[in-house]
């Protein structure tokens, strides 16, 4: 059968592209997706008001980019997303980093750096839309090169982002700096937020010089946090992660962390799922229709984390903020939600409701919650059982870390915990974790409290006594107490 090339006018198709739906927020958030895929450790963020003339700057420190990875990365639609990708990659669609760039302003420049070669290309829609051709500058304007930074690293990228018509324009006019400043602080926020594993590893961001730190959703080092039973799923794709918190009732918080845990869009809009796509938010704040938002599940938040190999069957768009689970799965998470969301009602009415002679709660009474560990499976106190809650409360700040020592050390000696393992000739320095050794520091500056004695054998002995430590042997025991300076070296 005949067919004939049909070749899509450039300007409005450019146009159309701008108003995928993205936010200023989003849109940084799926530029800085780019900085990432290129293993960069820090990321630039940097927004001038340019006394009403903004520009934008991203810039990394990463793999950087050499003439012919520039050109498709300035190209519309460079990926195919029913190709299989790399392990880790955010990118999906090759759309991101122009659409992206394309719903703040009318200027797109990179500038990147790739051993001693430095290339660039430039879109400027102003062009495309005179000329309703798909023209792609091959060297970015002289009077956006003098605002630009310098790659100062052996290798990295700059986007530069100017003409800002949708992000500095309030109608005819440019916003005021005012606006502009809280257009920054919501992106910093939205940063913070939706890359939070990401900050905490190994990659730093700053946006105007103001270092991200990470806000995490689910309060993981809060002593009154209600870690849940994980769980494992399995898509057409692979397996799917679900781990459910339960967060402090707000009688556990003090002001700063009640206000810091309501995040971005305040308690209530906060409970449901979080989805996450190789380790990078991508959705969150609501059960995903599966249930009504209410008061007494604020306190719920389950978060599900999916591999890139599931982009299409739980149909992740564009923008990379909206996502539909597969119906097997959301059968399957709304018993998920439904235990958390009971669970959320007990400890919130539990605590609001004292006072009307109600004092049980049924399902979170349990003492000991079943966790998975790097081994196995071990037991833990639960922690947010309503009595060890309010013995805890009604604790000095002196004696609470005495009492949380002890609880550690009656996880620790529970029969189920304990694993007989072969230890290795008394001489020899076994594998031992961090967290491993930080667990023998804190015992040892509990036990030097305890015994009225300086000899450094005596303390060796009463650690290798401890449940779970048995496992170790003296010299492993005694080279970690040197490095922690407990004992002297010999």
């Amino acid at each position: 059968m005949k067919t004939i090339l049909t070749q899509p006018s450039a300007g409005p198709v450019i146009n159309a592209l701008r108003a995928l739906g993205y936010n200023a927020r989003t849109a940084i958030a799926d530029i800085v997706d780019n900085s990432i895929d290129a293993k960069a450790s820090e990321i630039d963020m940097n927004f001038d008001y340019n006394d009403g003339n903004g520009y934008i700057e991203i810039k990394d420190n990463g793999s950087g980019m050499n003439i012919e990875e520039i050109q498709i990365a300035m190209s519309i639609g460079s990926k195919d997303p029913r190709h299989k990708r790399k392990n880790k990659e955010l990118g999906r669609f090759g759309m991101g980093l122009k659409t992206a760039a394309f719903s703040l302003g009318k200027r797109l420049s990179v500038l990147s750096k790739q051993g001693n070669y430095i290339v660039e290309r430039c879109w400027d829609l102003d062009h495309v839309s005179d000329t309703n051709n798909w023209e792609l500058y091959t060297n970015i304007p002289e009077e956006v090169k003098v605002l630009m930074s310098d790659i100062n690293n052996p290798s990295g990228t700059i986007v530069f982002i100017d003409k800002l018509d949708r992000f500095m324009r309030a109608g005819e006019s440019p916003i005021l700096p005012e606006s502009f400043n809280k257009k920054i602080e919501r992106i910093y926020k939205h940063t913070s937020f939706v890359f939070h594993n990401i900050l905490s590893g190994e990659i730093s961001m700053r946006i105007n010089g103001n270092a991200v730190e990470p806000w995490d959703p689910f309060l993981t080092t809060h002593d009154f946090t209600n870690p849940l039973r994980p769980r494992v799923l399995k898509d057409t794709s692979g397996l799917i992660n679900v781990s459910t918190y339960i967060l402090p009732h707000a009688s556990y918080l003090n002001q700063t962390e009640y206000r810091n845990a309501g995040g971005i869009k305040g308690w209530n809009d906060h409970q449901g799922f979080y989805i996450y796509r190789e380790n990078r938010l991508l959705h969150f704040g609501n059960w995903l229709d599966l249930f009504p938002k209410d008061q007494a599940s604020q306190l719920a938040r389950v978060r599900i984390d999916i591999t890139n190999k599931s982009d299409e069957i739980w149909q992740v768009d564009i923008k990379k903020s909206t996502v539909n689970p597969p119906d097997f799965i959301k059968n399957q998470l709304k018993a998920i939600a439904k235990e958390a969301r009971e669970i959320s009602k007990q400890v919130f009415y539990f605590r609001t409701q004292s006072n009307s002679g109600d004092t049980t709660i049924r399902s979170n009474v349990n003492t000991w919650q079943q966790e998975n560990v790097e081994n196995g499976t071990a037991f833990k106190l639960n922690r947010s059982h309503p009595l060890l809650q309010k013995i805890m409360k009604n604790t000095s700040d002196e004696n609470l870390k005495d009492l949380k020592m002890f609880l550690k050390l009656v996880e620790l000696g529970s029969p189920a915990n304990i694993v007989i393992v072969p230890k290795v000739e008394e001489e020899l320095m076994q594998p031992i974790t961090d967290s491993d050794k930080e667990l023998i520091s804190q015992l040892a500056g509990m036990y030097t409290q305890l015994v009225d004695s300086d000899d450094s054998n005596e303390l060796i002995n009463i650690i290798l006594m401890t449940p779970s430590m048995e496992r170790f042997n003296r010299f492993t025991i005694k080279t970690v107490l040197e490095e922690r300076n407990y004992v002297k070296s010999t």
